[in-house]
């Protein structure tokens, strides 16, 4: 048995809340869903979905981006989901890198999300707080919502060690390296092999692709062109992506079918992906037999994570769900 809490996470969509139904029989402790709203329908509206129709599984985000909704639509949102689920809600938050990417612009800064943060919590206790300079706080009548103070764990994604050093200041957990004093999640994409089934084959590489081509992704965006060239088959992505818009457009088409699909000119760098092991403060991947992701498993484990968010992709997330349940039971 391996001893950390295994969870997935999924995005917001048609297929969300069947999904949710699924990792719930299969054992998952809990079922996080993304948000970005330039990409996927709306997290909060799968998240009461999945509410209705699940019973044990706790649910969560990865990760809430402040900048999409105000403090106060965020605390009715959080506040409905702790209602309708039975308080088996978490909510994490992040700067929300990819999601402000594809609208041009740049992540928030730490101390913007620190503060929105600090804020949220405060209106779900049921204060009053100052908001672009008027006081505000939850008005909702009894009855209308879950009573105030709201108890719902408020974790923040911070990979960094700034973000890491700072985030017991507003958080309950994060999602990033181990904390001393906070529970940490990491997460982890990848695939469980067939048996004798080689790590190269066409299934496992479409399996792991959209996660794997991450990477060329965010080099493009954050370098440009020097960044991502020196890659393997870089050149020849980002010739294929530009010939498509002019440069003020291009942040429209680097992360379509981000972590869920891959775009035609996605495919050709399937064959330079490492299918031997990457791992990062942020994403591992793994991708192998049974034996082999349970001891990356336990590693983490041994190096202070009390949770791993497995994120699926590919054609059948069901199948990598149910196989990657079964290596944890």
């Amino acid at each position: 048995m391996i001893d950390i809490e295994l969870s997935c996470g999924l995005p917001p969509g048609p297929d969300f809340a069947d999904l949710a139904v699924l990792a719930e029989e299969l054992g998952y402790a809990r079922v996080w869903i993304f948000d970005s709203a330039p990409l996927w329908e709306d997290p909060f509206v799968h998240l009461a979905l999945a509410a209705r129709r699940t019973t044990r599984i706790g649910l969560a985000t990865a990760v809430l981006i402040p900048s999409q909704r105000s403090v106060m639509t965020m605390a009715s949102g959080i506040a409905t989901i702790a209602r309708i689920s039975g308080n088996r809600f978490r909510a994490c938050f992040g700067t929300g890198a990819t999601a402000r990417w594809t609208l041009g612009q740049s992540p928030m800064t730490l101390g913007a999300l620190l503060d929105y943060v600090g804020s949220l919590r405060r209106v779900l206790a049921g204060e009053t707080v100052v908001i672009d300079g008027k006081p505000v706080r939850m008005l909702h009548w009894p009855g209308t919502t879950a009573a105030r103070p709201v108890r719902v764990p408020l974790w923040l994604s911070v990979t960094g060690p700034r973000g890491n050093e700072r985030a017991h200041e507003v958080a309950d957990g994060i999602i990033g390296p181990p904390h001393p004093t906070l529970p940490a999640a990491t997460m982890m994409a990848g695939t469980v092999l067939d048996v004798d089934e080689n790590p190269r084959s066409d299934r496992a590489l479409h399996a792991v692709g959209p996660w794997g081509v991450i990477p060329w992704h965010i080099a493009y965006t954050i370098g440009g062109a020097a960044a991502v060239d020196v890659l393997p088959g870089g050149a020849a992505w980002r010739n294929s992506l530009e010939a498509l818009a002019p440069e003020e457009e291009r942040h429209l088409l680097t992360f379509e079918g981000h972590v869920t699909h891959l775009s035609q000119r996605d495919v050709p760098l399937l064959q330079h992906l490492d299918v031997e092991s990457r791992t990062s403060e942020a994403l591992t991947m793994s991708i192998g037999d049974p034996t082999l992701i349970i001891e990356r498993l336990t590693r983490l484990a041994e190096a202070g994570y009390q949770e791993v968010m497995y994120t699926p992709s590919g054609p059948d997330v069901a199948r990598e769900l149910t196989a990657f349940a079964r290596i944890g039971s």
